[in-house]
């Protein structure tokens, strides 16, 4: 039983390579004047981080100048600086939180 038919449409599925999204670092800059404690309450709020875990970062922003707090994709990372800059400055902190390509 079978039919030619000339007006038939065959399907073809075709195999499309999806990348991963481009992942970015959070980075949380030192500066003089936010308090150690609040850094760490940023880090377990914002990064669900344990006290250890937001104590360790917290020492690599104080001492180093900077510390990451988790790599993400754009919309997440971007979403989370916002939260946290907007957090800092309602709590009056000058705390910087910035993004970048990992």
């Amino acid at each position: 039983m079978t039919e030619s038919n000339p007006e038939a449409v065959m399907l073809v599925q075709e195999k499309v390579e999806r990348k991963p999204p481009s992942m970015y670092k959070i980075l949380l800059l030192n500066d003089d004047f936010t308090p150690m404690e609040f850094v760490i309450e940023v880090l377990k709020i914002f990064f669900s981080m344990n006290q250890e875990q937001a104590t360790r970062i917290m020492l690599e922003v104080h001492m180093q100048g900077v510390g990451v707090c988790g790599i993400y994709p754009s919309d997440i990372a971007s979403t989370k600086v916002k939260q946290v800059v907007e957090f800092a400055r309602k709590n009056q902190h000058p705390l910087r939180c910035i993004m970048e390509e990992n």
